[in-house]
């Protein structure tokens, strides 16, 4: 059934509904019609790196550790997954009566939000800094989640429009304002990407974008839809047409709250202001037309989805759950996620040289830092300790230590500060290496109140571990025994001081229910690390130097306009073996590029091209991402590979938010940024290609 077909049926049933029962419809919980045959729907589900909070799903890493791949084929296998799981799940609870909350067919992801600032509690649910990057891997996961053919499988969600990345504490009441450019060049295009790939729905943010409330926005709903030509359902962020008249104080009363969302295209309400609906018609605030309107926009999605006609998708069974093909494409993203951000020789460990190796540290045996937020519930788990005894079972020995709490000044309430350290340097002592698991979780770095969150509503205060991981860190390397950190976490961390010390750190961000398999897979050779960092890690101290968490302009921001180097660059990843582009060429539609493996170990890579536009004056600072492609490359080989390049990406945004074609475009092909810090860490440079 195409989308005309579908609309035509919406307008039918829709017809032969009471304007209170259409306006009913409108609601996330929406009720049954039982005359007309219509279910009852709840339109709330989750889905950001799997199906989530509705029980038994596969596990992925946080959609972060996702874009750590730089894998649009993977993503897309992602999306598929999690649709036919999605399924599987719908279809046994529908057979048993229940279509609760988290149990339907609509999941609100992906998140395409720009994280362009590093203290945003929410940037571990995007796809990182980058607006191609972000789009491109956005669409892939639309693509996976909604299939190909006419009967969607899932519906996607574009969230959150637009410029919504923090500050979680002012949501509710902030207005983000970003000029014409930055809305053009780094706030919308993810936005645009996947309403060119067909998404579903789109979800408004919380705050207000230049004035008007996302939810209820004139100028928003007219590049959306006018613009864009976006034809799905658009629904709110969750209570946020309440904030209206209670923290935007842009209307004065629920009545008004939902007439301006609704007459600006605001189909569901997440949020229970849509209940005053049927007064705001009396009131004549609005039409019985504009209900109407959006409520065929949601019966045309339920017909899509094959929900009142049935489909074939009704038979994928419930055994599909946690599958063994479903398992392996986890463990594949999970290992695809991990970057290798230091490493002087140490890693893989030479098992045949450590009888006993020591694991020390907070997230070591931590099932909530390999979960990150917004996730479902494994049926087994395996965390970094967990995967490093099972694959040395027999081999060597493995100690353990927490070594200090995640965050506190001690772990037992009743015991003196730091009660876990003298354990963890005994550990260490005994050790012939050490593997110092540290990081965050999703009680440190998150959406305001989604877990209880400590301070800052989610955000960060600053970059630096917790103090209580500081002293464990120093203590421990103090030791002097090899050392390799792993870093559990979702967003740039400045580990500075331990980095100079330890032989090597792994980035493993959250990466899923069985992820500590990956990371022991990872840790003693049995595959190469290759994932690239989606955000730069700045220095803790250039947040002072930086705009203010509050200015939304992008300059000083992202490595697209940074001004100083980081600690490790954006694009930035080592492997076991030893790549470089030696060769890259200009062709009619893209680049070539050759990439030779000088090293002893196969890996995948990641070749990237940047572009700049020499002469122009409205190009960003820096050579911004212009393709990217994942590659296998044997060891002692060498592989070719074309990268294509659509003309829109040589054009740069002038300060009207026109793209424009002005200066002369310039690439550079290499395995990262073509920065002297990248070149400093990896040894090569880009190849530089002109046209």
């Amino acid at each position: 059934m195409n989308r005309n077909q579908a609309r035509a049926k919406a307008e039918a049933l829709v017809a032969r509904m009471t304007v209170e029962e259409a306006a009913g419809q409108l609601r996330y919980d929406a009720p049954a019609i039982d005359r007309l045959g219509v279910p009852a729907y709840n339109w709330w589900n989750e889905a950001l790196h799997g199906v989530a909070r509705a029980g038994t799903a596969t596990s992925f890493p946080q959609a972060i550790g996702i874009a750590a791949g730089f894998d649009p084929e993977l993503v897309e296998r992602l999306g598929d997954v999690a649709a036919t799981e999605g399924r599987a799940k719908y279809n046994a609870a529908s057979k048993h009566g229940d279509r609760d909350i988290y149990k339907g067919l609509t999941f609100w992801s992906p998140n395409v939000n720009i994280f362009r600032d590093p203290r945003w509690g929410r940037g571990h649910e995007t796809y990182g800094e980058d607006p191609l990057l972000t789009g491109a891997l956005g669409v892939a996961y639309v693509k996976g989640l909604q299939g190909e053919g006419e009967t969607m499988k899932s519906a996607a969600c574009a969230k959150h429009y637009a410029v919504h990345s923090g500050p979680e504490a002012l949501r509710h009441h902030f207005d983000a304002v970003a000029s014409k450019k930055d809305m053009a060049e780094t706030y919308l295009p993810a936005f645009h990407a996947l309403v060119d790939a067909g998404v579903e729905a789109v979800m408004g943010a919380y705050n207000r974008t230049n004035g008007e409330p996302c939810c209820g926005s004139h100028e928003l709903q007219r590049i959306l839809r006018d613009e864009w030509g976006f034809e799905g359902h658009f629904v709110s962020d969750c209570w946020a047409i309440r904030d209206f008249h209670t923290g935007h104080m842009v209307t004065d009363t629920p009545e008004e709250s939902a007439a301006l969302a609704l007459k600006e295209g605001c189909d569901v309400n997440c949020g229970n202001t849509y209940i005053y609906m049927m007064k705001a018609l009396e009131q004549g605030l609005v039409t019985e037309a504009q209900i109407r309107k959006s409520c065929v926009r949601l019966f045309t999605c339920r017909y899509l989805l094959g929900l009142l006609d049935g489909s074939e998708f009704d038979a994928i069974p419930y055994e599909k759950v946690e599958c063994a093909e479903h398992l392996a494409v986890a463990d594949r993203a999970s290992r695809e996620a991990c970057v290798l951000l230091k490493n002087d020789g140490l890693l893989p460990l030479d098992m045949e040289k450590i009888g006993t190796l020591g694991v020390i540290g907070p997230n070591a045996n931590s099932r909530a830092a390999l979960i990150g937020n917004y996730h479902g519930t494994s049926s087994r788990y395996v965390t970094v300790l967990e995967g490093l005894q099972d694959a040395l079972e027999g081999r060597a020995r493995v100690l353990y230590s927490q070594g200090c709490h995640l965050f506190k000044n001690r772990d037992e309430n009743l015991a003196q500060p730091d009660d876990r350290l003298s354990e963890a340097l005994a550990v260490a002592e005994c050790s012939d290496a050490v593997v110092l698991v540290l990081g965050l979780d999703e009680t440190l770095e998150g959406e305001e109140g989604d877990t209880g969150n400590a301070a800052a509503s989610g955000d960060k205060a600053d970059l630096l571990l917790p103090e209580s991981q500081r002293k464990l860190m120093d203590a421990v390397l103090s030791v002097g025994k090899p050392t390799a950190i792993v870093l559990m976490a979702g967003s740039a961390i400045d580990l500075q001081r331990g980095a100079g010390d330890a032989n090597a750190v792994l980035l493993t961000w959250y990466p899923g229910a069985r992820g500590g398999r990956a990371v022991a897979d990872i840790l003693l050779g049995k595959t190469s690390p290759s994932g690239k960092l989606p955000v730069t890690f700045y220095h803790n101290e250039q947040l002072a130097r930086m705009p203010e968490f509050t200015d939304y302009a992008m300059a000083g921001r992202t490595y697209r306009y940074l001004e100083e180097a980081p600690i490790w660059p954006f694009g930035y990843g080592l492997t076991y073996g030893d790549c470089r582009v030696t060769e890259a060429r200009r062709m009619a539609r893209g680049v070539e590029a050759v990439i030779e493996n000088a090293g002893k170990a196969d890996t995948d890579e990641v070749v990237q091209v940047y572009v700049q536009n020499e002469g122009s004056k409205n190009a960003p600072r820096n050579p911004r991402l212009a393709a990217f492609r994942r590659v296998h490359v044997p060891a002692g080989q060498r592989v070719t590979v074309a990268l294509e390049i659509p003309a829109e990406r040589l054009k740069v945004v002038d300060g009207e938010g026109r793209f424009v074609d002005e200066g002369t475009p310039v690439f550079f092909v290499g395995l990262g940024q073509p920065d002297a810090r990248t070149a400093e860490l990896t040894g090569h440079e880009s190849v530089v290609v002109r046209e």
